[in-house]
């Protein structure tokens, strides 16, 4: 058992005891390290200015193993210190070569990127992360080539500019020559972070402080034996949530217990079960990582998890995390209600499945008992000749919560309705199936008419209420309306023509 952290900040090993643990990465950067180019706006991750590269053993990635340390942008004010043992962060400082501005950030400077110049260290970090992600696919290497213009965007959808200059700063991303960009693993070669993170991992982790206790176990059975032995323990995964509320909400959680150094639970593999595709999605599989997979497997779910949060937010957000923190505007939850998922947790009796449909008991009730965690997700994938729709109504394409979430499944057979699954978030305490709806729908046709009827129903069926995110009677209106607007994406030409 080991009673401190292990972290390399720009190449240089840090020891991090109980006294430093409990606190925001970009916390410990700023005020211990006096990395001050790491920038606190938000403190929940909204704006990027903390960005900072995080490289983990492939293996802990999810990826196939290799020495070399993988890297990825997270957002520093809601990583706290126990998630990141074994870990090497870069900041700005960092990412100079050989003392000398690299190509991003001599770019930033011919294009005029910086204004007042605050936000301008996240920008940097992030457009780095694009140009290493490029090298490593190898896209790049040894020829002049430059990051598109919607490479950029998609990178830099997570930092934001309070001065409102995003031309030059795009400008300055599309103008890196990406074959002068050295990688992460050039700048910082990685054998002995690699091999002192390896003999590190195999020991637990435990951190005590103050009443407060910080848990990283390496195996399932030890996972579980604290949960059973404390009281109120709260798992981190990615902590895009959690931390927020320990920044924000005055959450000081006596016992804390992160998943980052459990086996096993990284797994993304589609498997074949009695002739259906399931997913088996790992509780550590990142949100990033299962959007850049649903890409080709399913165009929609990949679609809801692009605009999901940033790619900071992307990058250390689960699909576990999202399903245990019970929100009932959660934008990954009416897909898995729409396809039946099961979510497998284990306890200390053993493993067990429950149905999405079970899975929660009221407003961020769980159906799990005291010594369980999710360990896996069991996603049936959509048959080829089924309609699947999924809908995230927001004020922003990016960077905002839900007011409002569909999901709608339609099997036909001819121009007959012979299943129907309707699921819909933001309209109670819980995402619901609308079994009225669905009831509705079956054995009728796959006409206008049919879907203006249904959605009158929908009105009928929810709760919603009024808050900042929108009124009941824009909730209700949109229920309804999105039955309808389902009906036209699907239509055929001539049949959406003979309706209008």
């Amino acid at each position: 058992m080991r009673d401190y952290i292990l972290l390399y900040v720009n190449g240089r090993e840090q020891r991090i005891s109980a006294a430093q643990a409990f606190q925001p990465a970009s916390d410990y950067l700023r005020l211990d390290l006096g990395q001050c180019g790491t920038k606190v706006v938000c403190a929940e991750g909204d704006c990027g200015a903390c960005s900072v590269m995080v490289g983990r053993l492939a293996t802990e990635a999810g990826l196939e193993p290799g020495n070399e340390l993988t890297y990825v942008p997270i957002n520093s004010c809601i990583q706290y210190l126990y998630q990141l043992d074994c870990t090497h962060l870069i900041t700005v400082e960092g990412l100079k070569f050989d003392g000398q501005l690299n190509p991003v950030q001599q770019s930033m400077v011919d294009s005029n990127g910086a204004q007042c110049g605050y936000c301008t260290p996240g920008f940097v970090v992030a457009m780095c992360g694009l140009a290493n992600d490029l090298q490593s696919q190898q896209q790049c290497q040894g020829k002049t080539c430059y990051p598109s213009e919607k490479q950029v965007k998609d990178s830099l959808t997570g930092n934001l500019c309070r001065c409102t200059g995003y031309e030059a700063i795009i400008n300055a991303g599309m103008a890196v020559d990406l074959g002068r960009y050295k990688s992460f693993s050039e700048l910082y070669p990685d054998k002995e972070m690699v091999a002192n993170f390896k003999a590190h991992a195999q020991n637990e982790l435990m951190l005590k402080l103050g009443g407060r206790t910080a848990f990283n176990p390496t195996s399932l059975s030890s996972a579980c034996k604290f949960l059973n032995e404390q009281e109120k323990v709260v798992i981190v995964s990615g902590g895009t949530d959690v931390s927020v509320n320990m920044n924000k909400r005055d959450l000081v959680p006596a016992n804390v217990m992160s998943t980052a150094a459990l086996p096993g639970l990284s797994e993304l593999k589609v498997l074949d079960e009695s002739g259906r595709k399931v997913l088996s999605v790992g509780a550590k599989v990142t949100l990033r990582q299962l959007e850049n997979l649903m890409k080709d497997l399913v165009p929609e779910f990949h679609k809801i998890l692009w605009v999901y949060g940033s790619p900071q937010i992307r990058h250390a957000g689960t699909l576990a995390g999202n399903i245990a923190n019970g929100s009932p505007i959660a934008d990954s939850t009416p897909f898995l209600f729409l396809m039946e998922a099961e979510i497998e947790v284990t306890g200390c009796g053993g493993v067990r499945k429950i149905p999405m449909a079970e899975f929660y008991k009221g407003y961020k009730q769980l159906s799990l008992h005291k010594d369980e965690l999710i360990t896996r997700i069991l996603l049936p994938l959509p048959h080829a000749n089924e309609l699947v729709k999924l809908y995230k109504i927001s004020r922003r394409q990016h960077l905002d919560i839900s007011a409002f979430t569909a999901a709608i499944r339609i099997s036909l057979k001819g121009n007959i309705i012979e299943r129907a699954f309707v699921v819909f978030g933001g309209v109670g305490p819980v995402v619901m199936r609308c079994a009225a709806v669905e009831a509705a729908l079956l054995g009728t046709t796959h006409e206008l008419v049919t879907y203006e009827a249904a959605g009158k129903i929908a009105k009928e069926v929810i709760t919603p209420i009024t808050d900042v995110r929108g009124s009941r009677d824009f909730r209700l209106a949109l229920a309804e309306n999105i039955l309808s607007k389902f009906y036209f994406e699907t239509a055929s030409n001539e049949r959406e023509f003979a309706c209008r």
